[in-house]
């Protein structure tokens, strides 16, 4: 049985304790921590916690657990104290980080809503084929009263949202809702269809039930009165004094400013969204479908929920976002079959057995963490399948009416009850995703070679030395213009700034990766480190333009030895620069004892390590 008690307790104490903890919460897969300090996150250690699949730090600290994240959650709020207002303040520094801020707000408002929503969307499906088969009438009192339980998470929306951005912003919850609700009291909705009018500007009809921007821009200038209002307000008649002043002046202003802004904000993304899908058809399903691997594993997938409610409450279907959701997951489920299939690995038949089954529901992260991103073609076996499933639902133009992660048991999310054909084709879509992957994986998969294990897993006795991949001048990490280098998330190491295009072997060793836009080979070195070289920073945009690759996956290199000619006039030219890390990846391992900076030669020591005990 797992311990997952101590498991919590591992992940508190490597995030810096409880008291680096603004706001917890969780997704299906995923504790997702707002902290003060993210830089007191040791990242390396909590990576290496065994039950942690994956570290991400994008936004927030989200510690990725797979299907057992419920039940750390509960031990975690068991063992820690958060948001009692003892975290320190966030730095200066980190609150000039408008991105992070947005994503993490972004998320903290949508993630806990999809529950809720994804319950009584599929509620309201199932309804539906009830009616479509003649199990039960629309008329009927059952169907009637489950439809308004499962309608009311819908229409209450703006109400979820104040809850969720109220505890996000840290203001007065129920002020919050009281104000949200005044939007759809029905003696305000009914006043306002009458034609009322506020200090001379006629108040726009708007039904702002189903809505969730005017909610959000609300509570957002809620949480600014409410400061302002605290400052200024006599202590003794705070208590009441705060939320007059909150009623008083947020619920006049989102009337007239606020809530129609928020209603356009909505109307507006859906169209650009749905205008994409008009421009470029059933290819932006399928290249969505297949980018999302990379979405998923950094989080960034979570800035579409947005666009996903907004278009489900407004439009009452989504044709853009689930389609590619349903071809992703059925494909990581496809990989993981074939995987479990063709391996000789007992350990990793099992971990993608179990990851197979959980996609195949709609959960991934298991799949995404445990096998697909570790082994090349499994991932592309997932790509290929996203892509050709993508096309098929694109072309269909296949509509999903429930936000939630497309599986097998929530497939009901795609019954039309004006087009039979829709669900007909989210099937066929499914079949594509889960066949093609699986033939595409099966095929191409391999185990690593013994040369590969043996260097992995490699003697690991002594220390050893890197030798420079090529001329130019070598700086600290510290100095490379990308977080992801400078703080040494990935690895240690250092940085040239290289004077020829030409990239060369820093030790005897196998290439692990030459990865397909050529910006970056990673191999196992003789000694069992496990290196990575990266040419230029933000260079994957490129799309291998300028990248001449001289070796491949599972070739046996010499030091000095060729590996990659880029062209540094065209990288130049395209605005990245030519910054190149090379990194130790497996730190649990090696510790690096001295870099070498400067201007250096090729074939010159630049990183000496020793191996930890």
């Amino acid at each position: 049985m797992k311990d997952y008690a101590k498991l919590a307790v591992d992940i508190l104490k490597l995030i810096g304790g409880d008291k680096n903890v603004l706001h917890l919460e969780h997704c299906s897969t995923r504790l997702r921590f707002t902290l003060a300090d993210y830089s007191k996150v040791q990242v390396d250690k909590l990576k290496a916690v065994k039950g942690v699949m994956s570290v991400i730090m994008t936004g927030q600290c989200q510690v990725v657990i797979g299907n057992d994240v419920v039940e750390v959650y509960d031990e975690l709020m068991k063992v820690g104290k958060f948001g009692d207002g003892n975290a320190p303040a966030v730095s200066s520094a980190e609150k000039k980080k408008i991105g992070p801020v947005i994503f993490d707000f972004i998320v903290g408002v949508f993630q806990p809503l999809i529950p809720a929503i994804a319950g009584a969307g599929i509620l309201k499906a199932f309804l539906t084929v009830c009616t479509l088969i003649g199990i039960m009438g629309s008329e009927d009192v059952i169907y009637r009263v489950l439809f308004y339980a499962a309608d009311s998470a819908l229409y209450f929306l703006p109400l979820m949202v104040a809850v969720t951005a109220s505890s996000k912003l840290k203001c007065n919850r129920l002020v919050a809702l009281s104000a949200v609700g005044a939007l759809i009291l029905p003696d305000m909705t009914g006043m306002i269809a009458d034609g009322a009018s506020l200090f001379g500007m006629t108040i726009q009809n708007i039904a702002y039930s189903y809505q969730v921007f005017p909610a959000i821009l609300s509570v957002l200038f809620l949480a600014l009165v409410e400061k302002y209002a605290t400052k200024i307000s006599p202590k003794p008649i705070r208590v009441f004094l705060v939320p007059l002043i909150c009623f008083v002046i947020v619920v006049p202003v989102t009337l007239l400013i606020l809530g129609p802004a928020g209603y356009m904000a909505g109307s507006v993304m859906t169209k650009i969204i749905l205008g994409m899908y008009g421009t470029f058809g059933w290819i932006a399903v399928a290249v969505l479908a297949a980018i999302l691997p990379f979405m998923i594993s950094t989080g960034m997938h979570k800035a579409l929920v947005p666009y996903a409610v907004s278009s489900i409450t407004e439009l009452g279907y989504e044709m853009l976002y689930m389609s590619a959701s349903l071809a992703h997951n059925i494909s990581e489920s496809g990989a993981c079959f074939a995987v479990a299939l063709r391996s000789k690995d007992e350990d990793l038949k099992s971990t993608a057995l179990s990851a197979a089954i959980s996609a195949l529901f709609g959960i991934t992260e298991p799949a995404l963490y445990g096998v697909t991103l570790q082994n090349k073609r499994a991932l592309k076996g997932v790509i290929a399948g996203s892509f050709i499933s993508g096309v098929a639902l694109g072309l269909t133009a296949v509509k999903a009416f429930v936000a939630m992660g497309p599986g097998l048991a929530g497939m009901a999310m795609f019954v039309d009850p004006e087009n039979s054909r829709n669900i007909v084709w989210a099937f066929v879509g499914f079949g594509l995703a889960l066949g093609s992957s699986f033939l595409f994986t099966f095929i191409t998969y391999r185990e690593k070679t013994e040369k590969q294990e043996s260097m992995e897993n490699g003697p690991e006795t002594e220390g050893f030395s890197l030798v420079s991949p090529m001329d130019g001048k070598a700086i600290p990490l510290s100095e490379v213009h990308d977080e992801v280098f400078s703080s040494e998330v990935l690895g240690k190491g250092i940085a040239i700034i290289p004077e020829t295009g030409e990239l060369y072997a820093p030790a005897d060793g196998v290439i692990s990766t030459v990865v397909d836009t050529g910006h970056a080979i990673s191999m196992v070195a003789s000694s069992g480190a496990e290196i990575l070289m990266h040419i230029g920073m933000d260079t994957v945009k490129m799309e291998g333009e300028g990248f001449e690759a001289a070796v491949q996956d599972g070739e046996e290199v010499k030091a000095g030895q060729l590996l990659m000619k880029f062209d540094m006039d065209l990288i130049r030219a395209a605005g990245y620069e030519l910054t190149t890390p090379v990194l130790i990846l497996n730190t649990d391992k090696f510790s690096v004892k001295k870099t070498q900076t400067g201007n250096v030669k090729r074939g010159a020591v630049i990183i000496e390590t020793e191996v930890k005990s």
